[in-house]
């Protein structure tokens, strides 16, 4: 999985988690009690109806509307008009104008003869402009590569703040095309995490994004990666921007995934004992219904299937073996979320070793004939 792939799963802006993947290992699924051979786990979970590794899709968390699929497959092949008319007719629904405009912006990143002849044809379009802040920001990343600080050279560091000094001016640009929008704002988050704004810029940052969209589902998953310790905060100050940020979202906003996730950056045990505490499970209950209400009124929503991932993850940590096996299932086929991205080559066996274990214990629990 390349750079640019990361910040798709995590913003719909795809490029970062890559960068960001040097979190601890996390390997407590490899401590519970007698686990399952492999062969024997996997052929339960193919009885079950449950995809292999080589057929999991490793680039995205849930499939893609139709409509997104054939833009993108235009831009590829040069047309830069069915992207125009996708990202225009979503209006101002502002999740998924982030999760396109992201989609885009790592095809433009990669090859941008199409985004050049869009712009050209429509020198003032605000989508144009933010698809192009959006790709600039990705290829800074993709720049400065996956590894650790140490790890980097000099000259990839230079390019890398070239480029997001590049990514603040069309930014700029494209907000005062649409000063509505709230991804130009959600886009520089990036920046601020690579050119490491103090906190008090980070805040002004983030009153510009919920005056538009308080509950931005990508926008408060980026701005957590900020808060975290590995970057430009601590797990102090994650966890209480996550633990507000939850506590003050209407039910099905999906922002209780934000105590998981901070749980997850920041846990480097291997006692799966603190992933089961009363906290934890609470956590993972309001997650559910977080979920269910989501679901019930826009089951498509950007942000619903990362939230399935990770109670996937943690139900199985908490030995709930059936409400782990729902999520599994609900999310199957897709694995570009959080934990399995993190693997980033593996995230596939990684997470059909953890789905192919739960549905081996809820078959060993369920009753024959049943």
């Amino acid at each position: 999985m390349t750079t640019l792939l990361w910040i798709l799963g995590i913003l719909a802006l795809p490029v970062v988690i890559a960068a960001v993947r040097f979190t601890g290992a996390f390997v407590k699924e490899l401590f519970s009690p007698s686990p399952p051979g492999p062969d024997e786990a996997a052929q339960t979970a193919e009885r079950l109806g449950l995809l292999p590794a080589e057929r999991q899709d490793t680039e995205h968390p849930a499939p893609l509307p139709d409509e997104w699929s054939a833009a993108l497959a235009a831009v590829r092949g040069g047309d830069w008009q069915p992207a125009a008319e996708s990202l225009r007719g979503i209006g101002r629904d502002w999740e998924r104008r982030s999760t396109l405009t992201g989609l885009l912006g790592t095809a433009a990143a990669e090859e941008d003869t199409w985004l050049l002849k869009w712009e050209a044809a429509r020198p003032e379009d605000p989508d144009a402009a933010v698809v192009r802040a959006q790709s600039t920001v990705y290829l800074a990343w993709d720049l400065r590569g996956s590894l650790r600080a140490e790890n980097t050279t000099r000259e990839q560091f230079d390019g890398f703040h070239r480029t997001l000094a590049t990514a603040r001016e069309e930014i700029a640009r494209a907000a005062a095309l649409n000063p509505d929008d709230p991804t130009p704002y959600i886009t520089e988050i990036w920046v601020a995490l690579g050119l490491g704004y103090p906190h008090a810029e980070m805040d002004k940052l983030w009153a510009e994004i919920t005056a538009r969209a308080p509950y931005h589902y990508g926008a408060h998953h980026a701005a957590l990666q900020y808060w975290c310790a590995k970057w430009r905060g601590s797990k102090e100050l994650a966890f209480g921007f996550a633990e507000r940020a939850a506590a003050e979202a209407p039910v099905g906003s999906l922002l209780t995934s934000l105590p998981l996730i901070a749980h997850f950056e920041h846990d480097r045990s291997t006692d799966v004992a603190a992933d089961g505490t009363p906290e934890m499970v609470a956590r993972v209950d309001a997650g559910l219904a977080d979920a269910a209400a989501a679901a019930a009124t826009d089951p498509g929503r950007p942000g619903l299937a990362q939230l399935r991932h990770l109670l996937a993850f943690y139900l199985h940590l908490q030995d709930r073996h059936e409400a782990a096996l729902e999520q599994f299932r609900l999310v199957d086929g897709y694995v570009d979320a959080l934990p399995w991205r993190y693997r980033g080559d593996e995230a596939a066996a990684y997470y059909c070793r953890v789905r192919n274990e739960t549905a081996h214990a809820y078959a060993a629990a369920v009753p024959r004939g049943h």
